[in-house]
């Protein structure tokens, strides 16, 4: 097979160089049907009108010159023009297998890296949206499961809200007698339409807002990479407060007066109700998810 991969390159070196269509024996100026002697004397003939010596500064005449001793030998040995001639009479093919063009075109190790990381990223995305699927179904589930046990069979919504404890199901158990055991069971309200988990005498709204949704900042390369710039981003804020705290307190209090703007005072307000935000929301997803587990 390597011989036919040298044969190719040989093919499209040629068209590229001498113009497309031109094939082994055109290029030598010889029927197909030529006999060695006289391949042999075309060949000295093409050598010396190609020879480097004879055409100084020619650009490529050296390479084509080399081609061309290639490509006499290729005609003068039995077995190889042989394997030339099926191409030459067949065409060479367009698709010249895997190995062919994996050892022409081998991709380097950022290419494999950057391939792997999309590759591993996207599953890791695909497995996030099937598991978003998965737990809204399961969610919708308990959902109306509440629903049914609080309206009774009319299905008709009661006034206000009613306490009732759901199955979550599970594997299924067995006591000792060899009946079955329910699953685990959770205590919730339903009020109207809404469902909601009564944990620690508090209520958490059950819908699907609750599932996580995919996302590619969930997913391994992004979050690495967020990872790298939150250390990058406190050693600079670390290198800021080094560089406030070595501030002489003459030179603090000539900039802001001797104490902070109101301006200063309202952001922090901000931020400390923003992070505060987000604390109690990170909370409840995890009572949530920790609920319906």
């Amino acid at each position: 097979m390597g011989k036919n991969y040298e044969i190719f390159d040989l093919v499209t070196a040629v068209e590229k160089a001498e113009g497309k269509g031109t094939t082994f024996y055109s290029w030598l100026d010889v029927p197909s049907s030529a006999t060695t002697a006289e391949i042999s004397k075309a060949y000295r003939k093409k050598s010396i009108h190609l020879h480097p010596d004879k055409n100084p500064g020619v650009i490529g005449i050296q390479e084509r010159f080399a081609r061309l001793g290639v490509i006499a030998a290729i005609l003068r040995n039995p077995d190889s023009r042989k394997r030339y001639d099926f191409f030459y009479k067949n065409g060479v093919p367009k698709w010249r297998g895997t190995g062919y063009y994996y050892a022409r075109f081998r991709p380097g190790i950022g290419t494999v890296m950057t391939f792997l990381v999309i590759l591993t990223t996207g599953l890791q995305y695909m497995v996030q949206k099937l598991n978003y699927a998965k737990d809204v179904e399961r969610i919708e589930r308990i959902r109306h499961d509440a629903r049914t046990t609080a309206w009774g069979n009319r299905l008709v919504p009661p006034e206000g809200q009613k306490k009732v404890r759901v199955n979550l199901g599970g594997r299924i158990r067995f006591d000792e007698d060899g009946n079955a055991l329910p699953g685990k069971m959770i205590d919730m309200v339903v009020e109207g339409e809404n469902v909601y988990i009564a944990e620690d005498g508090e209520l958490i709204l059950l819908d699907a807002s609750s599932a996580t949704p995919a996302s590619l900042n969930n997913t391994w390369f992004v979050g690495l990479f967020r990872w790298f710039g939150s250390i990058v981003w406190r050693r600079e804020k670390s290198g800021e407060k080094e560089t406030a705290d070595n501030t002489s307190p003459e030179d603090s209090g000539s900039e802001t007066g001797g104490y902070d703007s109101s301006s200063s005072k309202k952001a922090r307000r901000m931020a400390t109700g923003r992070a505060g935000g987000m604390r109690r929301k990170a909370v409840k997803n995890r009572k949530t998810a920790k609920a319906v587990s």
